[in-house]
């Protein structure tokens, strides 16, 4: 991660989330905006690799930035950071292209290494927000819509594993022990998942598992 946004109206938790920034990416270039408009023109005259969102901001929501990054810059990874664990906020932050969801309540140093992680293709999804993607949809009486119209994907059965277990929440490194595999293949495996169901996140990959009926085996 070379160039970096990050989107805080508190100056504080700004300067906090810039020092955690650094400790992870030392050589990246940082931006930093209080505000949704000033986060939108930011993006009119950088580009990003990665973007730190707030939700809420005193014009606006942080979902609307990460609705213009999914469309001006598709390659930038944004990651909602926030104190709202409730539907109201987390899935339109995941419907509108966010690839990640923190809650700030977590310990620095798990921050830190969901973060690096990144690198390793592990999208930094609290196991709190992927568990409730998971019984939002399972609670549901019919399959989501887009369902209907997704082709059959073929997974092996080493797939499936690996995809129940990070629908599930688990980490790659607890997956590679539960399955007996280095951390590194489950990262090649959780690539090629996601290469085959076109998701790019945790959140997805656990709706797509659930659309598989991974969870009633």
């Amino acid at each position: 991660m070379t160039n970096i946004l990050l989107l805080e109206d508190l100056p504080e938790i700004r300067a906090w989330l810039r020092q955690l920034v650094v400790q992870v990416f030392p050589r990246a270039m940082i931006a930093e905006a209080a505000r949704v408009k000033e986060a939108i023109q930011l993006t009119d005259a950088l580009k990003f690799d990665l973007a730190l969102i707030d939700l809420g901001l005193p014009d606006g929501s942080g979902v609307d930035v990460v609705a213009t990054l999914r469309e001006k810059q598709p390659d930038t990874q944004s990651v909602v950071v926030t104190i709202h664990d409730d539907d109201e906020h987390l899935f339109p932050a995941l419907q509108a292209g966010a690839f990640g969801y923190i809650l700030k309540e977590q310990p620095r140093e798990q921050i830190a290494e969901q973060l690096k992680r990144m690198s390793q293709g592990e999208p930094p999804l609290s196991p709190s927000i992927a568990r409730r993607v998971i019984s939002y949809f399972a609670a549901q009486n019919q399959p989501r819509e887009p369902a209907l119209n997704l082709p059959h994907v073929a997974l092996t059965d080493r797939e499936n594993e690996v995809l129940l277990r990070v629908a599930k929440g688990f980490t790659l490194p607890e997956i590679g022990v539960q399955l007996g595999l280095s951390r590194h293949t489950i990262a090649d495996y959780v690539k090629q998942i996601y290469r085959k169901l076109n998701v790019s996140s945790r959140a997805e990959a656990a709706l797509e598992a659930q659309r598989l009926g991974l969870f009633k085996r």
